[in-house]
């Protein structure tokens, strides 16, 4: 299963909203911006949901559905992308958001740790806050759906009998990833 929404970073110099596309992969909590702009219209989405089954490969073949919302910018081509690939396409009852509550959980966790303390420049700014972020939160951060695990973790996960820890500052000291020092 797949979720996928927008959610949107205000740009403090050209007072500018940013839309910034995802897509989680429900079972694992793995989540792929797909891409920036601010203008997200039909033809861009779509070209964004091409860019994520080239992504995928092979594995587009593991989700059985992609849960979206009923925003003007997944347009009919879009869904037949995903349709084309045979992942259907459920969209969430209108003004329900609770149905999508993977991506709804998502935005939330994204604004309290990261972009909501932050003075976004410009957009380049953002993609590089949104790509050193998702590497922490795909990579490192503990999910508690997953044991404490991390969708796709880059090192062993650490024990809870540790007794010395090392903490690593991600995105200038806003963010700390704790790991287990070698007695």
């Amino acid at each position: 299963m797949l979720a996928c929404d927008f959610f949107h970073v205000d740009c403090a110099v050209t007072l500018k909203r940013i839309y910034v596309f995802f897509v989680m992969e429900v079972p694992t909590r793995y989540v792929h911006i797909l891409g920036t702009t601010t203008n997200p219209d039909g033809p861009w989405t779509t070209q964004q949901a091409r860019n994520l089954l080239m992504d995928l490969g092979d594995r587009a073949e593991d989700f059985g559905f992609l849960i979206r919302d009923r925003a003007g910018q997944f347009t009919t081509s879009f869904d037949a992308v995903f349709s084309g690939v045979g992942i259907g396409v459920v969209k969430i009852p209108p003004r329900y958001p609770r149905a999508n509550c993977y991506a709804v959980r998502f935005v939330g966790t994204i604004r309290r740790e990261a972009t909501d303390r932050l003075l976004v420049i410009n957009e380049h700014q953002l993609r590089a806050v949104l790509n050193s972020y998702m590497s922490h939160y795909n990579r490192r951060r503990p999910h508690r759906a997953r044991q404490l695990t991390p969708p796709q973790p880059d090192r062993p996960v650490p024990r809870s009998s540790c007794t010395s820890v090392r903490r690593q500052p991600i995105l200038g000291g806003l963010i700390n990833e704790y790991e287990p020092i070698a007695a």
